[in-house]
């Protein structure tokens, strides 16, 4: 918040680009590592498990459906997927 009324200016250094260029980096790093241990290793646990995860993130992606139904969707499936 103190940097932003000299953000312009901050971000045309070749340094701040630099660095922001490893701090983007490095919260991808942390978000694929939150993804895998907590959500991946409790969440997937066979191929069907799987197939709706991806099928999922297809809806989000590909086929640019509400979040909302994306996960109603894949809740239902992990549903069925548990009987």
């Amino acid at each position: 918040a103190g940097a932003l009324p000299f953000w312009e200016s901050l971000r045309q250094r070749d340094g701040v680009q630099s660095a922001m260029g490893g701090i983007n980096a490095s919260v991808v790093g942390v978000l694929a590592a939150a993804l895998y241990d907590p959500v991946w290793t409790s969440a997937i646990h066979s191929k069907a498990d799987f197939g709706l995860a991806l099928a999922a993130f297809g809806l989000l992606v590909y086929g640019r459906v509400s979040p909302v139904l994306a996960v109603a969707g894949a809740a239902l499936g992990g549903w069925i997927l548990a009987l």
